[in-house]
């Protein structure tokens, strides 16, 4: 098979780990001697000199600190390379404006973490069907969850292979994330039809040939009830928490609870955008969306002292919709899976999508009756539909007609951030 039928791929693959109270601590102190190095790297960099700020000079700090601070030793040597990678391509990302500056990480504020950079490191072998088992450093041998193929023993070669793995501790425990490398074929270019797609709250996800993607709660009557219950509660605890007192040990608990209760709801959220998102990419070639600002769509009614806002409380709770949707996350899983089955994905500019007849091409004030119902107003026209599929196909329409935005030299534009220099300048 020629080279050209070929593509490398990288992916994440997640699993439920199944450790034991001893090794859940041992993770646990790794996460924080991992979180800990972060923050000497911070603290040594902005104590250095701009020309002593190196890779070389940074590494020879780590190794220091872990001969001087005794903890820290329980954290791998490879996993303390990592976490100083990962440092300097957080300042990386931040001069070339794709991020804000690293900074300290607090104790309940950061996500836990440990890097096994070496895929060789894992010895991984599947027990049974359901169950595998892995190696940890320093950890030791534990469980994880079976739920995809994995290139392991026979399967494993220099072009499929495990790369490397990363332990991460949420609201419902750890989990390990396997970065896996594959060599698979070049898919062929995908003869499905074009779609549009227009998304929204009522209707997350509305087709422009009239399908429609709904969902329901993410959180059943009584987990709603359960987390009402648990918000209420920590409210109340810490109003009566005195100024400067450390947060209790109760207070802690219902906080990890609400956000048991949370992550179970973007857990199910998630599985729905993936499912949707693959049957969108399995189905149709040629994938439209609009270009949305999200963070502007966003941003608070609440104004000034000098002017305040109006109908602050009913656009917080539009904002707090809108992030539910996620509807950034959705577009990025469209545009690999779409990549993935031989189609494309194209963006279109946003505004008008909504109050333009799709029928006659006119956009004429008080068109959209309501969030469902769309009527032209237009004399000569007079088209009735549902709002969201009439969007769907303004979107479509766009990119027909040759308004589908092109990146600049192939890529997406990046915009520097605000009161950072370029690296030409440093």
């Amino acid at each position: 098979m020629s080279q050209d039928t070929l593509v490398k791929r990288q992916f994440g693959h997640h699993a439920r780990l199944a450790l034991s109270p001893a090794e859940e601590s041992k993770a646990d102190a790794q996460a924080h001697a991992a979180r800990t190095m972060w923050n000497c790297l911070h603290a040594w960099w902005q104590m250095m000199p701009k020309e002593k700020r190196t890779l070389a000079n940074a590494d020879a700090a780590i190794r220091q600190a872990r001969q001087d601070i005794g903890f820290l030793a329980v954290l791998p040597a490879q996993a303390a390379q990592a976490v100083l990678k990962t440092y300097f391509r957080a300042w990386k990302n931040c001069w070339e404006g794709r991020a804000d500056a690293p900074n300290f990480k607090g104790r309940f504020r950061s996500v836990m973490s440990v890097d096994v950079p070496q895929g060789r490191d894992l010895n991984m072998v599947r027990v049974h069907r359901r169950w595998g088992m892995a190696n940890i450093p320093k950890v030791g041998r534990v469980r994880f969850r079976w739920t995809k193929d994995l290139p392991t023993g026979k399967r494993s070669n220099p072009e499929n292979r495990i790369t490397g793995a990363r332990l991460v501790k949420d609201a419902l425990g750890w989990h390990i994330a396997f970065r896996v490398q594959s060599l698979e074929n070049k898919p062929e270019p995908h003869t499905g039809p074009e779609v549009g797609i227009d998304v929204g709250i009522n209707v997350p996800i509305a087709l422009s040939d009239g399908e429609t993607h709904e969902h329901g709660e993410w959180l059943t009557a009584r987990e709603k009830a359960r987390l009402l219950h648990l918000e209420q509660r920590a409210a109340q605890r810490k109003r009566h928490r005195k100024p400067g007192e450390r947060t209790s040990r109760r207070l802690h608990h219902t906080y990890d609870q609400i956000a048991g209760l949370r992550a179970k709801a973007k857990r199910r959220a998630l599985d729905w955008q993936h499912k949707t998102t693959t049957a969108i990419a399995r189905t149709y070639g040629t994938v439209v969306v609009e270009a949305l600002t999200i963070t502007n769509m966003l941003k608070s009614a609440r104004g000034t002292v000098e002017e305040p806002g109006t109908n602050v409380a009913q656009k917080t709770g539009l904002n707090r919709s809108v992030s539910g949707e996620a509807w950034g996350r959705t577009v990025t899983l469209l545009t690999y899976k779409t990549a993935r089955h031989g189609g494309t994905l194209h963006k279109v500019p946003a505004p008008g999508t909504s109050r333009r007849c799709s029928a006659c091409g006119i956009t004429t004030p008080g068109s959209r009756e309501s969030q469902a119902v769309f009527v032209c107003r237009n004399p000569d026209c007079g088209w009735s539909g549902n709002a969201d599929h009439n969007a769907a196909r303004n979107v479509l329409h766009l990119y027909r007609t040759g308004l589908a935005l092109v990146p600049a030299a192939g890529r997406a534009v990046v915009r520097r951030a605000k009161r950072v220099k370029p690296a030409t300048a440093r």
